[in-house]
């Protein structure tokens, strides 16, 4: 499916407390990735991180779709009254992410995977 969610996440300052909330919540299986980020796994749907944030980063909730260009994309974001926030970022072998905020000032991200 062209530009299919594929992942999300939830941040927050207090990781565990966040890993704690949606695992007692849901029911979610999780796994550990580091001290400051957990994979999630519903049994449905895409799968999803629970991050610490820091510094000056705000708590959010965002989700990934999948796109083949992710320059051009944040591009159209920006043409259509979105704006850039994160540039496009290599977060493992093949894959890259990039965020963006629509007008309403919401962050959405990009998932980019090679040979796609």
């Amino acid at each position: 499916m062209k530009h299919a969610v594929v992942h999300w996440e939830i941040g927050g300052p207090d990781h565990g407390r966040l890993r704690d909330f949606y695992t007692g919540m849901f029911g979610w299986p999780t796994q550990t990735a580091d001290e400051n980020y957990t994979l999630v796994q519903p049994e449905q749907g895409p799968g999803g991180g629970i991050m610490r944030t820091g510094g000056t980063m705000p708590a959010y909730v965002t989700f990934y779709v999948e796109v083949d260009d992710l320059d051009k994309m944040l591009d159209r974001a920006v043409e259509l009254g979105g704006a850039r926030a994160v540039p496009p970022t290599k977060i493992g072998e093949g894959m890259e992410f990039a965020l963006f905020t629509d007008p309403a000032g919401n962050l959405v991200g990009l998932m980019a995977l090679a040979g796609e």
